[in-house]
């Protein structure tokens, strides 16, 4: 084989990764907005009335923040990812400390999903395995309630077979 076929067979190792819903981000930049927004206001009236008007010049800092916050959340959701492979699934975050978890299908013994309020309200749900060992506890974050529902019966289904034979 010449270098095409090398490539290809190393395109077929290759997992296929699927992102998170834009639902997700979302959900957290209103929760950034809801928390910065209010104290953005606060500081300014506090300081312009207790420290003069010069002073509420300060209240820009948590609007930084928020503009700094709503760039590191669009980074932080676009590295969010996740592979189902034949033995294990592997799930990718994190923007400079990139963090890769491959958790094996024979070492889950319970997958969950969850959905709070504000998930529920923006269509999301959390799906949370558990593992043989603490330390490989995974979690996979906003996704669609009916994703989220196929994943977990798929790894409960493939947990189960994978585990039948220890």
């Amino acid at each position: 084989m010449g270098i095409t076929g090398d490539a290809d067979t190393h395109a077929e190792d290759e997992p296929t990764w699927t992102g998170l819903p834009f639902d997700l981000l979302k959900l957290r930049r209103l929760l950034l907005a809801l928390w910065l927004v209010p104290l953005t206001v606060a500081v300014a009236v506090l300081l312009a009335v207790f420290a003069g008007p010069p002073w509420a010049a300060f209240a820009l800092v948590p609007l930084a923040v928020l503009a700094w916050g709503w760039t590191m959340l669009g980074r932080n959701w676009r590295s969010w990812r996740y592979a189902e492979r034949a033995d294990d699934l592997l799930i990718s975050r994190g923007v400079l400390w990139r963090e890769e978890t491959i958790v094996p299908y024979g070492r889950m013994q319970l997958v969950e999903v969850t959905s709070g309020p504000l998930e529920r309200k923006f269509g999301l749900a959390s799906l949370q395995l558990h593992t043989a060992a603490a330390a490989t506890d995974a979690t996979i974050p906003g996704l669609v309630p009916a994703e989220a529902e196929r994943l977990r019966d798929r790894l409960t289904e493939l947990g189960e077979a994978r585990s039948a034979g220890l």
